[in-house]
């Protein structure tokens, strides 16, 4: 078979009636080769020579005809793409995405169209379909509906996942199900069944013999449905699948719909021999462009919450006026008050408590239902998002009184439908200066850059599940080691708290304990990423708690130019590098080992011999400040305890 090599320096249209299409990064180390053989569309990708990707397909199923089967690459098109850009409330602050792109056109025997755009960069690999206005049954084709997808990711044997299995429609408390709120795998093998039948979210990740692959997708918006993975099928890997008809109530379509000429979202690929450029990716970032402009200059910050450990009873006026003061303690932008506020609290008194707040240099955040008819959550209020007009109203009212964002929780899952609401949301939101956080929630996918006012989704099984249980206590380390390299690599986390208390009870005595250090959670409010992070300190801790602790948490920053991976195993251990935005580095480190773990790290970021503060946990695990000393090669030997925590700064 006859083969086209397409390299960056080549700008101008190739005619290749068959054979494969070779796609090669700007370095060259990552080469992805699209085949046409038989009649059906495949892929490859390999990395410095080693194949990461097997014969993966390609394909869609449309309103219009299969364009899965005999098909065709009739044109290719190449173009080096160059984009730099900056962001705001992310791993990175600048964004430098150079990559090949491939647009692959193709044809069916029926002569109906469409094209493959692949983006291959040194680390990363993205496609998307397109198709074009055609003529079909002698009509000028407008718009498309997607059936389905043929694309799968397919990886040598020998690979193991960490992987989260997507849950059925109405299912979890009041029918709030799917959240994204499973647990994940450990090096588990690809043919273990997911555990609801239902396939695996995104983001994936999988550890190949020869390194890393993590597995997405970017660019969902109200244009299209968001994806998951099928489970693994021997011989064809992982396919993208669509949301369950049952989703939203049964309400909208388990398809998407596009009108012509459109596009579906990227699906995304970084491939590494190490960690590095999994924890380091900003491909979520990099294909994307703002759909708006920010209304307001928007703030990073720290938030209190008394509802993780106090619960909804704490739902009152005094009580938040607590959390408000220990805001102003702390010197923390924010306070978030948390469902049942317009029956426990009163519109009429949120306002006094949103003047209190500011008079105490504090912003409140506002919870509220994103129901709606998609489940039978019962929390407060209510019928405030589902509608254009409900929103008008209630954000010009959040506005006047100096809200300056909302938490909206409980959605339907991931159908077109559903991801329309979110947008809309996010956009009403813009108008009036509100900064959101989703919960009971989908992943982002490239929001961030999308969404100039979107702070965090949870998507995870988050802090709150510490206070229910102690076994999500116990597994705690476990989770904030995985999710660097998995969920919190590809969007901004909303986990929900650096929890102080040592009990999960208000008296800190009360109920199961905490089972990490203080030194555990500190180093998280840094892994976790988030431009507005929960500091889920309790009214009781500004007097037990260490000095060096307190002061510490006062001046977390949240905001980060640069982020560097260090080291680490998912879900073992890890230690990042971040480099805030007044140019001091912070390095963490967290471990879930069992026992003391030692590291010699590199850190390039400081001067050799430079004496650093160094917060570490006694053998003991006590909380200890000290000072550490970079030797003269830049490295610094360090002792992680187990469930424990670093920080150097």
């Amino acid at each position: 078979m006859r083969k086209l090599f397409i390299s960056i320096l080549m700008t101008s249209s190739v005619l290749a009636w068959a054979g494969d299409v070779i796609i090669s990064s700007p370095a060259g180390s990552l080469q992805v080769t699209v085949s046409d053989a038989g009649g059906r569309l495949y892929y490859t990708a390999s990395l410095n020579g080693q194949p990461m990707i097997l014969p993966s397909a390609l394909g869609l199923k449309t309103s219009i005809g299969d364009m899965t089967k005999e098909l065709s690459i009739v044109d290719s098109q190449l173009s080096a793409v160059s984009n730099t850009y900056t962001m705001r409330g992310t791993k990175a602050s600048k964004g430098d995405y150079q990559a090949t792109k491939a647009v692959l056109d193709i044809e069916n025997k029926d002569q109906q169209r469409f094209s493959i755009i692949f983006q291959v960069s040194d680390e990363d690999l993205a496609f998307r379909y397109a198709v074009p206005r055609q003529k079909w049954q002698g009509k000028d084709l407008k718009r498309l509906r997607i059936k389905s997808e043929l694309s799968s990711f397919n990886f040598p044997d020998g690979t193991t996942t960490f992987i989260s299995p997507q849950i059925g429609p109405e299912t979890g408390w009041e029918q709030t199900k799917p959240s994204y709120e499973e647990g994940y795998s450990a090096d588990a093998a690809m043919d273990t069944p997911s555990q609801y039948g239902h396939g695996y979210i995104f983001p994936a990740l999988f550890h190949l013999p020869q390194g890393w692959t993590l597995v997405s997708e970017t660019g969902v918006g109200s244009n299209y449905c968001g994806s998951h993975l099928s489970d693994y099928q021997a011989g064809n890997g992982y396919t993208v699948a669509y949301p369950d008809a049952g989703e939203n109530n049964g309400y909208g379509t388990d398809f998407a719909a596009i009108p012509l000429p459109g596009e579906t979202p990227w699906r995304t690929v970084t491939l590494a021999t190490t960690l590095k450029p999994i924890a380091e990716t900003t491909i979520s970032y990099d294909l994307v462009e703002p759909r708006y402009e920010p209304s307001t200059n928007y703030q990073p910050g720290r938030y209190t919450w008394s509802w993780l450990i106090w619960q909804d009873h704490s739902i009152n006026y005094d009580d938040q006026v607590k959390f408000i003061d220990l805001a102003s303690a702390m010197g923390f932008e924010y306070c978030l008050v948390d469902n049942w506020w317009d029956t426990q609290i009163g519109r009429d008194r949120i306002e006094e408590l949103s003047k209190y707040a500011q008079s105490k240099g504090v912003h409140l955040l506002l919870w509220y239902n994103s129901n709606g008819f998609w489940n039978d959550a019962p929390q407060g209020p209510r019928d405030c998002m589902a509608t254009a007009i409900s929103r008008e109203r209630e954000m010009r009212w959040m506005q006047s009184i100096g809200i300056k964002g909302i938490k909206v929780d409980f959605f339907g899952g991931d159908k077109q439908e559903t991801m329309r609401l979110y947008e809309d949301i996010l956009s009403d939101a813009n108008r009036y200066g509100l900064q959101v956080v989703f919960h009971g929630c989908t992943v982002p996918r490239g929001w961030e850059r999308m969404y100039p006012n979107f702070v965090a989704s949870e998507a995870v099984l988050a802090s709150e599940n510490v206070f229910f249980n102690e076994g999500a206590a116990i597994r705690e380390p476990f989770d904030l080691t995985l999710h660097p390299f998995c969920r919190n690599a590809t969007a901004s986390m909303d986990w929900g708290g650096i929890i102080m208390n040592k009990h999960l009870a208000p008296d800190n005595k009360s109920r199961h304990p905490r089972h990490t250090t203080d030194i555990f959670e500190m180093a998280a409010g840094i892994i976790m990423q988030t431009s507005v992070q929960c500091v889920a300190m309790q009214p009781n801790n500004l007097t037990e708690l260490p000095q060096f602790e307190m002061d510490f948490l006062r001046q977390l920053p949240t905001a980060w130019e640069e982020t560097r991976f260090i080291d680490g195993y998912p879900g073992r251990y890890v230690v990042l590098a971040r480099k805030a935005t007044n140019g001091t580095w912070y390095v963490a480190g967290l471990s879930a080992m069992k026992e003391p773990l030692t590291l010699t790290l590199s850190l390039p970021m400081f001067a050799p011999g430079q004496t650093l503060q160094y917060y570490v946990d006694s053998k003991l695990g006590e909380p200890t400040l000290t000072t550490l000393k970079v030797d003269k090669k830049g490295r610094a030997k360090v002792t992680i305890q187990p469930n424990g925590g670093l920080i150097i700064q």
